[in-house]
This record gives C-alpha cells, structure tokens and sequence, in this order.
C-alpha cells in the first residue's frame, strides 16, 4: 500500500505526531509538512515534501494543477490533518475522489488526554498498533556534558523572562558548561542556530540537559531522549507538555510567577534521576 499523510503544524504539532504518523506506515509512506518540518519528516518516511511545493495550498483557490492531480493520484491512503477545518478545501477535495480521510488538527479543550494519544487514537482508527505514545527521533549521538538552552518560543506569552535564564545559566555554569540555541529571527548574540531541525535535533541529542519553554525545539530535545526542564504557561501541560523518558515541566498561568530557584531545583532532580 501507498499512503500519503499531509501533516501541516509547527515544530512541536509534528513532533507529538510521530507516534500516529509510525502508526501509519505502509509498503510507502510519503509525508508532505510544513517546509521546515520536511527534514524531520524525512526521517520516518520514504519520501516528504513541503505542501506548499505540491500546490495544495492553492487547490480551493485555483484548482488542481496536473502535477498535484498526479502526486495524489499514486497513493492508496491518504491521511490529512491539513484543511480538516476548512469547508470550502474539503469541498475542492471531495470533488477529486481520492482515497482521504481528514482527521482534526488540534485537540478540542477539554479532550482530557495528551495531545499524542490523541492523535494517536485517530491513526489506530485505520491501522490498529502498539504504541507507548512517545515520540522519538533517532540521531546515534553521544550524551555530552553540557546544559543546552532555548529561552524562546512563538508566542511571548509562553517566554519566561530572558534574565531569569540568563541568571539560571549563571548558576548552572559553575558545575557545567552552558549552551544557548535560538532560531533564525531570535535575538541572541552568540547562540547556536540550525537551519535544518534534524541538525537541530542531533546537536539537542549531545546536551546533558535542556531547558526551555513550550517550543518545538523543546519537543526536539525530548523527543532524542535529552532530559528535559519545560517551562509551560498559557498552554496546558497535560495536553502538549514534551513526552521523554526523563522530562519535568514548571508550570504556571503567569511565568513570571515561576522561579529561578524552582527552575533550577527540577533541573537538580532532573539531572539527579537520569542516566
């Protein structure tokens, strides 16, 4: 069987999806994501593209093209979480006859379950399979002796206060050496920046621990199995916390209101009880 999964989102949506995206393997499996997501989807997939390079973004506006009406007539299964919201592209969709299923793209509130499992649930119910519902991305890298830190994240909402990492960072220096990544746009001097998440992902794979906020780099470094500290605010931690064999989450609806000590207290633990 040929399957194709559409898979918009950012970072972390694709990440906590690799579980329901392994659930749905096939003879081929090809993924088409958001265009930075395209190296992490080539990992767990034959074949990934980004979606806007296939031109399905302007199907409901322009109609499908012949390269679009061919890529998507060569698979068998088609999963899609990209347009599932969207009444006037599933309309252009059904009108084309393929083999697709849409799935919704983010959990309701109140869904009382990780937004994994979530997803998850909805690939078993075409490919029943086990899963523990953590996701991982394989890089062979070695552990290394250093705190990698991400202090950003999309919304300034979800940023704890940049001087309260940078006065964690003082006081972890004194035992080990620190580390700070950022993206392309962040505005830090001196940081490590990647181009492509995978590189992203295997450098994470090489730190002693991480600390950061509720970002996709901070799903990255769970999900290469880093022990994780997440610093959670507005979004809720039971729904879209990073999932990792040894991962703690300070949480509270202001981040200001969390502290450096109680930071650097799970940082100990965290550090204490991994490997």
């Amino acid at each position: 069987m040929k399957r194709l999964i559409i898979r918009p989102g950012a970072i972390g949506d694709f990440v906590v999806s690799i579980p329901a995206i392994e659930c749905l393997r096939a003879t081929y499996l090809e993924i088409w994501a958001a265009p930075r997501n395209v190296p992490l989807a080539a990992r767990v997939a034959q074949e990934a593209r980004s979606i806007g390079s296939m031109g399905l973004d302007l199907l409901e506006l322009t109609g499908p093209d012949e390269h679009l009406l061919e890529a998507l007539g060569r698979f068998d299964s088609i999963v899609s979480w990209y347009g599932a919201n969207r009444p006037e592209f599933r309309e252009a969709v059904a009108a084309l006859r393929l083999p697709l299923q849409f799935f919704p793209a983010l959990p309701g509130e109140g869904c009382g379950s990780h937004a994994a499992d979530f997803y998850l649930e909805q690939a078993r119910s075409i490919s029943p399979c086990a899963s523990d519902g953590i996701p991982r991305i394989a890089c062979g890298a070695l552990r290394g002796g250093f705190v990698a830190i991400h202090p950003f994240a999309g919304s300034a909402k979800k940023r704890w206060p940049l001087e309260r990492f940078q006065e964690l960072a003082r006081r972890l220096a004194r035992g080990m050496p620190v580390e700070w990544c950022a993206g392309p746009e962040d505005d830090l001097p001196g940081a490590r920046r990647f181009d492509d998440l995978y590189d992203l992902a295997c450098w994470l794979a090489t730190a002693r621990i991480y600390i950061g906020n509720d970002s996709g780099p901070t799903h990255l470094a769970a999900a290469v199995g880093t022990p994780v500290v997440a610093l959670f605010g507005p979004s809720d931690p039971a729904v879209w916390a990073p999932r990792g064999p040894h991962v703690a989450v300070a949480a509270a609806p202001e981040l200001e209101s969390i502290t450096v000590e109680h930071v650097a207290s799970l940082v100990r633990n965290t550090l204490a009880n991994s490997p």
